[in-house]
Order: structure tokens, then sequence, then C-alpha cells
């Protein structure tokens, strides 16, 4: 057993409200192997021992949680600025990824450029939903056990968080080249004869380079869960710029296209990955570090990691669906358009890729007070969880409202930066953008609501209104309003349907959204009654 731990592992937590006394897990891996994995580990990064300390309490670094404990005394008001600023820059930054893949490859390929990135987007999406499953799912984690002032299991979820990514990663990169796997996916994905060639090699090239994606992505939340949400959004901008560079040379100068772009993005990614690890490995004095001695897979900690990041997953995997469905009904209805079915991918793409980077800021918002939310549920500082929840939903709503703004104000800069040439084609985007984006200022409050639910350790209610949107009432929208539409509406074709039923499916999910909101504040009232106890 590791020095320092047997000190506190008998410590208790107490069961009414604020900062909580800290529990500390047993470790149950063999003392033999965490003592090889401490050598090993000081050997190649020289990284401070751990005390296995309760958080607020480490002898050796005192004032390491400082910014860790502020998250249960400071203004929330405060502490929701500071950390939803970066977040919501960050969650910007990382949708420029596809973005600018789409615009280096528009202004070289035009419409088959964006049909190519429209292609592989689904496949993509299953790539970061994987990183948000272990991500997501170990931040949450780890938020929880910090607030109940349990250091070991908080980086205990960190490093089986880290080894899930590697494992991902591995079997994502072997897939990718088995013919059957990688063509089936291609197939579904609507991809068409004249860009599936551009699409293989593309999705090839990012499955190699996942390991980047995931550790860069999916543990960078770590970061803001330590208490330094400017560094987490540094980390996501030492990416993007790296990825907006080796596009501009491997896609302009070099003239590599498709590859160039796979290429490129995977080069940023790498950077970001990079950053990363050095906060956790390299950094002095934070609160989570990473060692080599918590790597090893603890089921009992994987299955936490796995069930709260489900959400986060099931949400990305409902989205792959979601396009998986919209590219091919745009191919069958695309070509009975006059813009055709290229032209249907390239439009769909463009909108796409705009309406995501609307919604990144609200999702920035969401990530921003998850830490905040899930270290004050461990705390059992409910009227804190409360605030915190209704003050993130108000900021994610009053951005929505600007976000809608924008695009109405300026469609034919923004669409005009995709390159699309065919003048019909791009007044065909500029309106289903207006129509898809139609429910955008209240899309915060779904958002965020949502989102509250896998910080506290509700992932199934979590995943069941995230699902809600994108499986109940989307997928059945898509299939049958181009049928419908038309008929009570003449002046509309079924392919201007697709892009009603994303605004119906957004009501239908919000007005779901509120019903659990009012379910959960009432239970709220009673964990803070002691009525009930919270369990996570």
């Amino acid at each position: 057993m590791h020095e320092g731990e047997n000190n506190y592992k008998d410590f208790q937590a107490p069961q009414g409200g604020g900062q909580a006394s800290p529990v500390v897990a047993e470790i149950d891996a063999p003392e033999t192997l965490e003592h090889e994995l401490d050598q090993l580990e000081n050997e190649l990064f020289g990284s401070e021992d751990s005390t296995g300390a309760p958080v607020g309490l480490d002898p050796k670094n005192p004032g390491r949680d400082d910014k860790v404990a502020r998250m249960g005394t400071e203004s929330i008001p405060k502490l929701i600025t500071e950390f939803a600023i970066p977040a919501i820059i960050g969650m910007l930054v990382n949708a420029t990824y596809n973005i600018i893949s789409s615009v280096f490859l528009g202004q070289v390929m035009h419409e088959t450029g964006q049909a190519v990135v429209t292609a592989a987007n689904p496949i993509a999406i299953v790539f970061i939903a994987l990183a948000m499953l272990v991500g997501n799912g170990g931040n949450a984690l780890a938020a929880l056990r910090l607030g109940n002032g349990d250091r070991v299991a908080a980086e205990r979820s960190l490093g089986n968080t880290v080894t899930l990514a590697i494992i991902f990663s591995l079997v994502v990169a072997a897939l990718a080249f088995i013919p059957t796997t990688i063509e089936a996916l291609l197939s579904i994905s609507g991809t068409t004869p004249e860009v599936h060639d551009y699409a293989k090699i593309y999705i090839q090239i990012l499955a190699c380079g996942f390991i980047m994606q995931c550790i860069g992505f999916g543990v960078n939340n770590f970061i803001r869960t330590a208490g330094n949400p400017n560094r987490a959004l540094l980390t996501m901008i030492i990416g993007a710029v790296g990825c907006i560079t080796f596009n501009f040379f491997f896609v302009m100068v070099f003239g590599w296209g498709v590859v160039g772009s796979a290429l490129a993005t995977v080069c940023g990614q790498t950077l970001s990955c990079i950053s990363v690890l050095w906060f956790f490995t390299r950094t002095k004095n934070v609160p989570l570090k990473l060692h080599l001695r918590y790597m090893p897979l603890q089921w009992d900690t994987v299955k936490l990691v796995l069930s709260l990041g489900f959400a986060s997953f099931a949400i990305q995997c409902a989205m792959a669906i979601v396009n998986f469905v919209l590219n091919n009904m745009l191919v069958t209805l695309g070509a009975e358009s006059p813009i055709g079915r290229e032209g249907a991918l390239a439009s769909i793409g463009v909108v796409s890729r705009i309406a995501m980077f609307t919604v990144m800021p609200l999702l920035g918002t969401a990530v921003a007070i998850q830490p905040l939310l899930g270290y004050n549920y461990g705390a059992h500082l409910f009227k804190r969880v409360r605030t915190t929840w209704f003050e993130g939903m108000a900021g994610a709503t009053i951005i929505a409202i600007f976000m809608w703004a924008l695009v109405h104000i300026f469609p034919s800069q923004i669409v005009g930066a995709f390159g699309l040439e065919d003048p019909r084609i791009a007044d065909f985007t500029i309106f289903a953008l207006k129509v898809q984006l139609l429910m955008l200022p209240l899309v915060g409050f779904q958002i965020v609501g949502a989102n509250y639910f896998q910080a506290t350790g509700q992932p199934l209610k979590s995943a069941f209104l995230s699902l809600t949107r994108q499986l109940l009432f989307l997928v059945p929208l898509y299939i049958f309003l181009p049928g419908i539409l038309p008929q009570y509406f003449p002046q509309y074709t079924g392919l201007d349907a697709l892009y009603f039923a994303v605004p119906a499916a957004d009501f239908l999910a919000i007005f779901t959204t509120l019903i659990f909101v009012i379910w959960e504040l009432r239970r709220i009232k009673k964990l803070e009654r002691g009525e009930i106890q919270a369990r996570f």
C-alpha cells in the first residue's frame, strides 16, 4: 500500500450538508504491482509521490486543492462565468475541427469536398461518442469523488479513463482496416460512388489517430474539474491552431486533398493530447495526477465510468444513427431534386456543421457547470446545486438567442464561407439553415437540463432525455414527414420536409425535459430537508 494512504483510509464521510469529510477507497491492485508502477512512473516522469490525502488535507502540498474546494464556497455566478467562458470558447474551438476540414476542402474540391466530409461525418461522430463515453463518464465520477473528499478514487477514475481510451483506440484502428467493416459503415452512411474512395481513406486516417482524439478531447474535461478551466481551453486552442496550420500547408500548399485534411486533423489532435497529458503528469501542485498505479482497470470504477458516460455516448450514437438515416434520405430525395444527390449531401453537410457550431456554446455551458454540480452534489450542498442548475439554464438560453440572431442576420455570409459554387445549392442551404434552427432559443434549456442528470449521478435519466430527441422524435420524423408534408403544403418538397423535422423534434424534446426538471426540483427539496438521501 502506498505510504500515506494508510493514514487516511479510515476517514468517514458525514451524511449532512457542507464540505464532506473524505473517504479514501481501498486500493484493490496488488501492492507489488503498484510499487513497480510507481518506480516506472518516477523513472519516466519524475512525478512527485501522492500522499493519498483527502481533498483539502494534504500535508505535503498545502493549497493544492484550493481551486477545487472553492467550488463549494465561492459565488455561483462568478464560478459559472469563470468556468463557462473558457468552456464555451473551447467547445467552439473543438467544433472547428470538422469545419476547418470542410472549409479547406470546400475551397479546393468545392461540392465534392463537402460531400466527402458529410459522408464521413456519421462515422466521425461514432469516434466522438467513444471519446465522450470514457471522458465524460470518468470526469463526472471524478467530480463526485472530489466533492466527497476522496482523492484516491478521483485519481483512479482518471487513470482508468486513460486506459479505457487506449483500449478503445486500438479497437477502432483495427476495425477501420477490416474491409467488411469499413465498407458496411460507408454504405449505411450514404456514401455515393463518386466520393467512396475519398471517404474511406479519410476515415481510416482519423481512426489511426483516434487515440489522440480520445485523450485530447475525452480527458480534457478532467482539467476543468481540477479547477483549471483556462488551462483546459488552452489545450483545445493548441490543437485547433495546429489543425488550421497543418490544413493550410497539407491541403492548400502541398495539394494533398482529402488525405492532407485528415492528416492535419490528426496532427492537431496530437498537439492537444500532448498538452492534456503534460498537465496531469508534469504540472506541479494540481488536485489530480495521472499515476500509473491507478491505470490498471478496476471493475467497480469501470462500471461507474461507463454508466455515467453512457448518456453522452448515447447522444452521439443517436446522432450518428440520425446522420445515417438522413444521408440515405438525402441520396434518395436529392436524386429527385434539381440540386441532385451530391448537392443535397453538400447542403446538409454545411447546415449540420453550422448547426453544430451554434449548439457548441450551449454544450460548453453544460460542460462548464458539470464539475460545479458534481462537486456540490457530492458535498451535499443541494441549495448550491439548484442555483447552479438554474443559472446555467438561463445562461444557455441567452447564448442560444444570440446565436439564433447571428444566423438570421448573416446567413449568406456564413454559408458563403463553405465554397458552394452553385447558387441553387447556396440558396437552398440558407433556407434549410433558417428552418433547422427555428427552435434554437430554447435548445439551451434542454441541453443543460438533460446534462444535470449526468453530473449528479443519474445516467439513465440523462440518457433517456438525450435519446428522446434523436431516436424517439427525429428519426421517425425524417422517415415519415417527407411523405406527409407535401400533401398538405404542396409548395414544399420531400427534401424540404427533412429540415422541418428538426424544429419539430426540438419542441417535443424541450417539453419532455421540462417535465423531468419539475420532478427533479421536487426531489432536490426533499434532499435539502433530509427526507431522502443522495446516492452516487
